[in-house]
C-alpha cells in the first residue's frame, strides 16, 4: 500500500514539475519580430512655397457716364471683345426743370445785354463815321458788341446740354458711352431703363461697363510671415490654375508687400506675379491660382523616407536601426539634409545598401524600453 502511494505521489511530482517546465519555457520563449526594412535611394528634393491667391487682369477700369440720365442701349454683352473706341452704351439726358429755368433765364438776360450793345454800338458808329467821338470810343462799342454776343451764345449752349445733352440732335439726343481701352467686358452692372449718376469731384458716379484687358494677367495672392523672408522680387516662379486641369504658366514675382496684415491670428504679405498667358487660352478675372516659388533644390541625392526616421528622447538627434543579421537592428545615428516632408537627405550615417527596419508601434515600445 505504501509502496503504491509513492508510486502515485511521484508521478504527480513527475507530471507538476513536466508542466512547470513547460510554464517557465513558454513565459521565457518570444516570438521573432519580422519587420520589414527599405534601402536608401538616389532621388530629387525642390523645397518651395506654395502661395494661394487669385488671377486678375492688370489693367481694368470702369466706365462712368459725364452727365445724368437713364440708360437708353447696351451695345455690348459681358464677355464681348472691344476695341478703343467702341461705343458700349447710350444714355437719354432726362433735364431737370429747374436748371432748365435758370439756363433759360440766362438766355433772357445776355439777349438784353446784346440789344443794348447793339444799340450803342449802332449810334456811336454813326458818330464816329461823321467825326464827332474818337475811334478809341468807337472801338470800346465794337468790343462790348462782341462781348454781349459771346455771352449769349454760350448762354443758348448751357440751355442746349441742360435740355438735350450735347450741342447737336433733337431733344432726345443720347450721350454714348465709348471703351477707353481695348480689352474684354467683365461686367455691366445696369440695365437698359436705370437711372445714372455722372461721376464728378463729389461723387463716384455709376459704373456703366467694367474693361480689362485680358492679355495681361497678375497673380496676387499671401505668404506666411515665416516665408516672405526668402523671397526677392525678379524671381520666376510658376502660377498654377486649377480651373484649367492645373496648367502652369510662368510668371515673374514683381512685388513683396513691405507691410502685412493679421489673417485669423497669423501675419500674412501680399505678393504680386506678372503672369504670361498664352492667347490660346481662355482666362477668366478671378480664378483662384496656386503660385509656386522654388527655394532651393538638389538633383540625385541620396534620401530615405522621413517616416523611417526615429528620435532619441532625450537629445532629438535622429537615428535610423540598421539590420545586422536576421532579426537584428543596430542604431545609427544620422545627419540630414533637405526634406520636402515626404523623402530627407542623408548626408552622413547611412551609405547605399543599407537595409533600414521600417518601425512599427512594437519596435517603438521596445526602443522607449531601451532608452
Amino acid at each position: 500500500m505504501k509502496k503504491a502511494l509513492k508510486i502515485i505521489v511521484g508521478l504527480g511530482l513527475l507530471i507538476a514539475l513536466i508542466f512547470v517546465l513547460k510554464y517557465f519555457k513558454d513565459s521565457n520563449s518570444k516570438s521573432v519580430e519580422d519587420f520589414k526594412t527599405a534601402e536608401p535611394f538616389y532621388d530629387s528634393i525642390n523645397i518651395k512655397i506654395v502661395a494661394t491667391g487669385k488671377l486678375n487682369p492688370e489693367e481694368e477700369i470702369e466706365l462712368k457716364p459725364q452727365i445724368a440720365g437713364i440708360i437708353d442701349k447696351i451695345l455690348v454683352e459681358e464677355g464681348d471683345i472691344v476695341k478703343k473706341g467702341d461705343v458700349i452704351a447710350k444714355i437719354r439726358v432726362v433735364p431737370n426743370e429747374q436748371s432748365l429755368v435758370g439756363a433759360n433765364g440766362q438766355i433772357s438776360s445776355a439777349k438784353l445785354a446784346y440789344n443794348n450793345s447793339k444799340t450803342i454800338y449802332d449810334r456811336n458808329k454813326s458818330l464816329f463815321d461823321k467825326g464827332v467821338i474818337s475811334r478809341q470810343d468807337f472801338e470800346n462799342s465794337e468790343l462790348a458788341l462782341n462781348q454781349s454776343n459771346e455771352t449769349l451764345r454760350q448762354a443758348q449752349n448751357n440751355y442746349q446740354i441742360i435740355k438735350r445733352g450735347s450741342l447737336s440732335g433733337g431733344g432726345s439726343a443720347n450721350t454714348n458711352i465709348i471703351a477707353l481701352i481695348p480689352g474684354t467686358i467683365l461686367e455691366i452692372p445696369v440695365r437698359e431703363g436705370d437711372q445714372v449718376i455722372e461721376s464728378n469731384n463729389f461723387n463716384a458716379g455709376t459704373t456703366i461697363a467694367t474693361i480689362a484687358d485680358m492679355s495681361k494677367m497678375i497673380f496676387e495672392g499671401k505668404v506666411d510671415e515665416a516665408e516672405v523672408g526668402k523671397l526677392e522680387e525678379g524671381k520666376d516662379i510658376k502660377v498654377v490654375l486649377g480651373a484649367i486641369g492645373e496648367k502652369e504658366f510662368p510668371a515673374k514675382l514683381t512685388f513683396v508687400a513691405p507691410k502685412g496684415n493679421e489673417v485669423n491670428g497669423a501675419v500674412q504679405f501680399t505678393i504680386k506675379a506678372d503672369v504670361e498667358v498664352e492667347s490660346s487660352t481662355k482666362i477668366r478675372a478671378g480664378y483662384s491660382a496656386n503660385a509656386e516659388i522654388e527655394m532651393e533644390s538638389k538633383d540625385s541625392i541620396m534620401v530615405i523616407k522621413e517616416s523611417l526616421l526615429q528620435f532619441n528622447r532625450i537629445t532629438e538627434k535622429p537615428f535610423v536601426e540598421i539590420e545586422k543579421g536576421e532579426g537584428e537592428f543596430e542604431k545609427v545615428n544620422v545627419e540630414l539634409g533637405l526634406s520636402d516632408g515626404i523623402n530627407v537627405e542623408i548626408t552622413d550615417g547611412v551609405k547605399e545598401g543599407d537595409k533600414i527596419k521600417v518601425w512599427n508601434k512594437a519596435s517603438k515600445e521596445d526602443n522607449d524600453d531601451e532608452d
